[in-house]
């Protein structure tokens, strides 16, 4: 059953995890996604809501029933997978759903590192991932060290420019450890566009520092930022460099597109031109699997550390986050799950 409750000036239902999960694989599979692939783009849209991140949640549905109905999303595509050295995979994701096309091009990856070491999987024309988050830790959670890079469309200013001309360009890493595994998922920009949008949706105020408006001014008007403003680097100039590096690194080892040519996964109008990046490496292979208890125990002096109670090492919010919501509920915009519903039930 869901409950109302109000989050600003927004009315929000507090949805059970696996009503959210079957909700939003009924809308998939209720436009052309069998049932197995709507079941993984589902479980992926579900992780950002259950890890905090609404902007990775449902309110991405939409987006992908338009897509598919225009062709842009293949619901039953077949990846091209093809090893090209020993140890790097070339996918063609031929306008496959994101999740399938990188889970298995994960599976292909972990096996080709039990035995070389080390894997790195390079994929082009597949669409949006969601957060990095759930497939590092998958891997982590195999035994092995995850690093996957992505790019996006340009959504961020240069340091010293104007106008969108850098992608988010998200980096997640996953490190095993004796409990549960150091997740990184951290975009190269102060927030996602779709944190912008999920503020402006909701009519909040942003923070300051995260976005500029159409003229290059800072701004803490959502709407603004989101319409013809950019995103701010986080960082300032740290952030930058390191965005601009990440989209050169991806762009040209996936042989996809760069800046403003990168485009379709925010939009239902073209196909999608980003690239994808996913490096897995075997501890047991390079016989490192001994460092980990190394590592656990300087974990938890870091997080014993802090000052008030236990400092987070990256990964334990989202997971705590995740804990609460799997018990208690996702909170949804309404009109966010009335259309769902729609969808789902074949109304829309």
């Amino acid at each position: 059953m869901e409950t109302s409750a109000k989050e600003g000036a927004t009315e929000v239902i507090v949805v059970p995890n696996d009503e959210l999960r079957k909700v939003i694989s009924d809308a998939l599979a209720a436009n052309g996604a069998p049932r197995i692939v709507a079941d993984l783009q589902a479980a992926t849209l579900v992780e950002g809501e259950l890890r905090g991140h609404a902007s990775h949640g449902i309110r991405r549905l939409a987006v992908l029933v338009e897509r598919m109905r225009r062709g842009l999303i293949i619901p039953n595509a077949r990846p091209v997978l093809e090893w090209v050295a020993p140890a790097v995979l070339r996918v063609d994701g031929n306008r496959g759903f994101g999740p399938a096309v990188a889970y298995q091009a994960i599976d292909e990856a972990i096996v080709r590192a039990d035995e070389t070491g080390i894997a790195m999987a390079v994929i082009s024309n597949s669409s949006h991932i969601g957060m990095l988050a759930p497939y590092v830790e998958s891997i982590a959670r195999r035994g092995q060290v995850a690093v996957v890079l992505t790019t996006s469309e340009a959504l961020v200013h240069a340091w010293g420019g104007r106008g969108a001309t850098v992608g988010t360009n998200p980096i997640g890493i996953g490190v095993p450890t004796m409990n549960e595994p150091l997740v990184l998922d951290m975009s190269t920009a102060s927030v996602s566009m779709g944190k912008i949008l999920d503020y402006a949706a909701t009519g909040r105020a942003i923070q300051p520092g995260w976005a500029v408006d159409a003229l290059g001014r800072p701004t803490t008007d959502a709407a603004a930022a989101a319409d013809g403003g950019a995103l701010s680097p986080f960082g300032g100039p740290k952030g930058y460099a390191l965005g601009i590096a990440l989209e050169a690194l991806v762009g040209t080892l996936t042989a996809t597109a760069f800046g403003t040519d990168v485009v379709g996964t925010l939009d239902s109008e073209f196909p999608t031109t980003k690239g994808d990046l996913l490096i897995t490496i075997s501890l047991q292979r390079l016989g490192l699997s001994g460092m980990l208890p190394a590592l656990t125990e300087y974990l938890d002096q870091v997080r014993d550390s802090g000052v008030t109670g236990p400092a987070d090492v990256p990964g334990d919010r989202a997971r705590r986050t995740r804990e609460q919501r799997a018990l208690g509920g996702v909170p949804i915009d309404n009109e966010v799950w009335a259309l769902a519903l729609k969808y789902a039930e074949g109304l829309s």
